[in-house]
C-alpha cells in the first residue's frame, strides 16, 4: 500500500510584476495558509516519510512550512528540478523512481498539473485543486512504479477555505 499526498503551493504574490514566475514568493496569504494547512495534516496524522518539492520558491516556502507543523526535517525535503510545470506523466515518472521502501511521499507543486494528475491517477473528479489545497489517496500497489496500474482511493480533499 503507497500513500500519496499532493500539495498545490500556497497563494502567491504577484506584487512584483517584473520576477521570474520561478522566483515569485508566497503572498501574505499564503504565508498563513500554508502553516495552517501543517497543523491540519499533523491533526490528521500525516507524517509521510519523504517530501519532494518543485524548487519554485512558492513551492520551496510551501513545503517547508507544512514540513514545521508535521515535525518533518526541513533538511530532508528533497526538490527535483522536473517538478516545476511537470505534466501528469512526468510527475507519475518521479513517483516511479522511487525506491519502494518509501509507504508515504509527499509532493508539493503548481496547477494546473496537479488538478490533471489528481483526475487521471487518483481515482477522483476535482475540477481545481485549490491554492495550498491537499489530496491524498492511498493505492493499492507494492511498488511505486505501479501506480499507473490501479486508481487511488480518496483519504480526504482539503484546502484552506474549507471548514472543517
Amino acid at each position: 500500500m503507497k500513500t500519496l499526498y499532493l500539495v498545490r503551493h500556497a497563494k502567491s504574490s504577484w506584487d512584483s510584476p517584473t520576477l521570474r514566475d520561478f522566483d515569485r514568493p508566497l503572498s501574505e496569504r499564503g504565508k498563513t495558509d500554508a502553516p495552517r494547512m501543517g497543523q491540519r495534516l499533523h491533526k490528521r496524522g500525516v507524517a509521510p516519510e519523504l517530501i519532494l518539492s518543485s524548487p519554485a520558491r512558492r513551492a520551496r516556502s510551501t513545503a517547508r512550512k507544512i514540513a514545521r507543523e508535521i515535525n518533518y526535517d526541513l533538511y530532508q525535503i528533497q526538490f527535483a528540478d522536473n517538478l516545476y510545470h511537470a505534466t501528469p506523466d512526468t510527475i507519475l515518472q518521479i513517483l516511479s523512481r522511487l525506491p519502494d521502501s518509501f509507504q508515504s511521499v509527499m509532493v508539493v507543486g503548481h496547477n494546473p498539473e496537479l488538478t490533471d494528475f489528481v483526475n487521471e491517477y487518483m481515482g477522483v473528479r476535482i475540477d481545481n485543486v485549490p491554492t495550498c489545497g491537499v489530496v491524498a489517496a492511498r493505492f493499492k500497489v507494492q511498488s511505486w512504479k505501479e501506480l499507473s496500474s490501479v486508481a487511488g482511493e480518496l483519504i480526504f480533499f482539503d484546502y484552506p477555505k474549507q471548514e472543517i
